[in-house]
């Protein structure tokens, strides 16, 4: 099975080039980390409380995330999808089977941190790279159609969540560089495909 990890600021692309690389592979899945959110009463309070929350790792359920991807890995099937709801902050599970899968993409603001825990560096590492008054464009219009939020609030948001996720990785540790590839508005994304199902 082929991993490929997907990391990107917010509205650089992550979802859209997943679902490129989907469109061309036979057998391949996407777990979106935007799908891994903790739930709850203490889950709301602190969405509301604390700044930048669904980009910090205390949001992220780890665990559940950890069960569905070993599931994945150690079996090649995938039984279920998971949508998480960012307005009643609760997960859905939809019931959906999918036997022989030899890809399997992770997208989504936690999927660096998540490659940087693999004991194995064999995977693919894709870190989009693209214009901040874009990716703020396209969040805008996502949180206010998707998420329930006003024009301000999803600036703000915005801006706290490229400041989280740049903080993070001035550091950044992915060792096997032969498999990293940084992608900008005008990279060539048939190119690196290409390196990847070779």
């Amino acid at each position: 099975m082929k991993l490929i990890f997907i990391s990107g600021p917010s509205g650089s692309g992550k979802t859209t080039l997943s679902n490129q690389i989907i469109e061309k592979v036979k057998n391949g899945i996407v777990l979106s980390t935007d799908n891994y959110y903790k739930t709850g009463l203490i889950s709301k309070l602190l969405s509301k409380f604390v700044k930048g929350y669904f980009d910090r790792s205390i949001s992220f359920d780890y665990k559940l995330f950890k069960k569905d991807f070993n599931y994945i890995v150690e079996n090649q099937i995938s039984i279920n999808q998971r949508s998480y709801n960012f307005e009643k902050k609760i997960i859905t599970n939809y019931f959906e089977k999918k036997n022989n899968i030899n890809y399997l993409i992770v997208e989504g603001v936690f999927a660096k941190e998540l490659s940087i825990t693999l004991d194995s560096n064999n995977f693919y590492f894709l870190e989009l790279k693209i214009n901040k008054k874009d990716c703020m464009r396209r969040v805008i219009l996502r949180d206010i159609k998707e998420r329930g939020k006003v024009k301000k609030q999803a600036e703000n948001d915005f801006l706290n969540s490229w400041d989280i996720y740049y903080g993070k990785f001035k550091n950044p540790s992915i060792k096997n560089k032969s498999n990293k590839f940084i992608i900008r508005k005008m990279t060539n994304i048939n190119v690196i495909l290409k390196k990847i199902f070779n």
